[in-house]
């Protein structure tokens, strides 16, 4: 089986940030190092070009593939910051509600900047994707599909 194309590397991250032209957005960023790297209690890692994620957890794919991956992270992407809270968003649909403007994928939440949205709450959003994937960790330890 094909390796994942986005693995952890060992770049640099604060080097990474220095390549964000826009001083707000790259503002933006280190505020979502520390809201992440207060929820999730690991360092920033550089996953791929241009994700930083947090922490590490096995990902058990439908099809009972299992790869590492990382338990919350972001990239700033043209037009938005893109926040993977790992474990779907639907859960949170409340929290979602209370958060100001924002886009969502399966396990992605668009932002443009994040003086729109409600800190606090996306901080207990943060919080709450983390929990969810470590226990669903927990549930699995042995990666296999149950």
């Amino acid at each position: 089986m094909a390796e994942i194309k986005t693995q952890a590397t060992k770049a640099n991250v604060t080097t990474y940030l220095r390549g964000i032209a826009d001083p707000e957005r790259r503002a933006d960023c280190q505020t979502l190092i520390k809201l992440m790297k207060a929820a999730t209690k690991a360092e920033p890692v550089l996953w791929g070009p241009s994700i930083v994620g947090f922490g590490s957890s096995p990902c058990v794919y439908s099809s009972g593939r299992v790869v590492d991956w990382f338990v919350v992270g972001f990239a700033s992407r043209k037009s938005d910051l893109v926040l993977y809270l790992m474990g779907g968003l639907e859960p949170h649909a409340d929290l979602l509600a209370e958060l100001g403007p924002h886009k969502i994928g399966k396990s992605c939440l668009y932002v443009k900047r994040l003086e729109a949205v409600d800190q606090a709450v996306l901080k207990k959003l943060i919080a709450a994707a983390v929990k969810r994937v470590r226990s669903q960790a927990r549930q699995q330890p042995t990666g296999k599909k149950q």
